[in-house]
């Protein structure tokens, strides 16, 4: 059963809402039905880290990548 909900955000979020619908061609409120049914998903799954786990690059493939190689010298020892 479907039910009203009333909300109160700042215009340009109304207006960015509506040209996000009007791109996927559904409603601002089957907009927000889907987005609070991904946050709900979200919230069911694994944690961040064991969902990042295996996207970082490792051994050969880091080398000479200047952002890690200057994490991994300042965690260095820690």
């Amino acid at each position: 059963m479907k039910s009203k909900l009333t909300l109160t955000v700042e215009r340009e979020a109304v207006a960015k809402a509506k040209r996000l619908a009007r791109k996927r061609g559904v409603s601002v409120s089957a907009l927000f039905e889907q987005w609070s049914h991904s946050i709900a998903e979200d919230e069911r799954r694994s944690p961040l880290g064991a969902r990042l786990r295996g996207r970082w690059k490792t051994g050969t493939e880091a080398k000479g990548d200047p952002r890690l190689d200057y994490l991994f010298e300042k965690h260095r020892g820690r």
